[in-house]
């Protein structure tokens, strides 16, 4: 019974000793559950590696600005060691970075900012009691750390992401920067005021505080949510302008091709009567072109290419190529709705690349583009080829990846040195590059 009465007197008590032993789990989990709510509700891709850095990092430094900085303003830096770690461990934009700091700590906040009163008032303690007696402590830390977990079910079970950062324009971002630092700003003073006032602040006081609170960054959210949607209908917009081109391109094409159709088998019937085999075998890869460039337009369409960044860039190319007179064939046997890779960094890539096929290929005799994007899953990989004729038949293959090579001068390194900074950024990505005597390749492998 003794030994149960001391652990009794250790935990109701002042005890500055065992409140730094308690501590040390509590830092574990909360970076978990911070972990866990940047990771998943924004979207940040992550190996098992960078996530056990982080877990076992956050604590200690945690630990330490807690030892000496006094509060709340070691609150403040452990802020910036939780957004400092985040910039160093995981490979993201800044703003998805800003964000992932501001959505976990709003939710902790928020939830801190609701039971710290009515558990003071319950308990009938005051606040230099929650935070010098171990027993009121852990209990109002679990109790935070349980209804944060379960916001964190509650955004799995309705697979609630904010992973669009990457696709909206500069001055989106610059909207959605403006109400991150604002959120930063109320969550300060927030926590300020109610670590010196608390004790004196009416529970009404306290509840209102929080409904304010919750209802800035519910508008907030709501704020980013309608620029997204703004954003997401001018790209479908762009997308039909495209879609819309394409449809009049094909609708020529296939006018065209009804129009000279008694005179296609009228021209064949002649070669056959004659049995000039020679004339038929020419005229047949001249009809060939066309019906290729048909079948090219055709796969030209939004339900096929279900992407629409991806979708507007390759209309772009196509047509940028064909106003060049070269002739492009496009393969599509991938779902390019599900690409293991940020669009983001894809579509800077396959920008790249395509810009100089259609450099490389409008220099040479043939002017030849083949795309073609496949699903290899023997091998767990998304392949993206780009083929073209070229010129320069003594081309560097690993001189174009230098920093300052010219397009100009080999018709193919234009933008690689981009393409190669952007590839050790990403971990599941490799570009390799072959010729030969006739064609110029670039293959992009996406491992999943």
């Amino acid at each position: 019974m003794e030994i149960l009465n001391n652990i009794w007197v250790a935990l109701s008590t002042p005890n500055e000793g065992l409140l730094n032993v308690l501590s040390i789990p509590l830092y574990f989990v909360e970076a978990f559950l911070t972990m866990y709510l940047f990771l998943n509700v924004i979207g940040i891709d992550s190996t098992r590696k960078q996530r056990i850095t982080y877990i076992i990092s956050f604590p200690i430094l945690g630990l330490l600005t807690m030892k000496l900085i006094p509060n709340p303003f070691n609150i403040y830096i452990n802020y910036l060691v939780m957004f400092t770690l985040i910039c160093i461990i995981f490979k993201s934009s800044i703003l998805r970075k800003c964000l992932s700091l501001l959505i976990a700590l709003v939710i902790f906040n928020l939830v801190g900012a609701f039971l710290l009163n009515p558990f003071l008032t319950m308990f009938r303690i005051t606040s230099d009691e929650l935070s010098s007696i171990p027993l009121y402590r852990l209990s109002y830390m679990l109790i935070v750390y349980m209804l944060v977990t379960i916001i964190i079910l509650i955004f799995k079970a309705k697979n609630l992401k904010l992973n669009f950062f990457e696709d909206i324009d500069t001055k989106s971002k610059l909207i959605i920067f403006i109400n991150f630092v604002l959120g930063i700003i109320a969550i300060i003073i927030q926590s300020i005021t109610l670590y010196y006032f608390v004790d004196s602040l009416p529970i009404l006081i306290t509840f209102a505080n929080f409904i304010t609170f919750l209802v800035y960054f519910a508008i907030s959210i709501y704020n980013i949510t309608r620029v997204f949607k703004l954003f997401a209908t001018n790209k479908e917009l762009e997308s039909e302008k495209s879609y819309n081109k394409t449809l009049r391109i094909l609708h020529d094409s296939v006018r065209g091709f009804k129009h000279d159709f008694d005179n296609t088998v009228t021209t064949i019937g002649g070669y056959v009567r004659t049995n000039d085999m020679e004339g038929l075998k020419k005229y047949y890869l001249q009809l060939e072109d066309d019906c290729q460039k048909v079948n090219t337009l055709y796969i030209l369409n939004p339900e096929i290419i279900n992407n629409d960044g991806i979708y507007n860039l390759l209309t772009t190319k196509y047509h940028e190529a064909e106003e060049k007179d070269i002739k492009v064939t496009i393969t599509v046997l991938l779902d390019l709705g599900n690409l293991k890779m940020k669009i983001y960094d894809f579509a800077r890539i396959l920008g790249i690349l395509l810009d100089n096929a259609i450099e490389a290929s409008s220099e040479s005799n043939e002017k030849i583009i083949n795309i073609t994007f496949r699903n290899d899953s023997k091998n767990s990989r998304q392949l993206i080829t780009i083929e073209n004729s070229y010129k320069d038949k003594n081309v560097d293959t690993e001189k174009i990846f230098e920093k300052g090579a010219s397009g100009k001068e080999n018709h193919t390194g234009l933008g690689l040195w981009e393409v190669r900074k952007i590839l050790k950024k990403t971990n599941n990505a490799n570009l390799f590059t072959s010729k030969t005597d006739t064609l110029f390749s670039q293959q992009l492998e996406i491992y999943y």
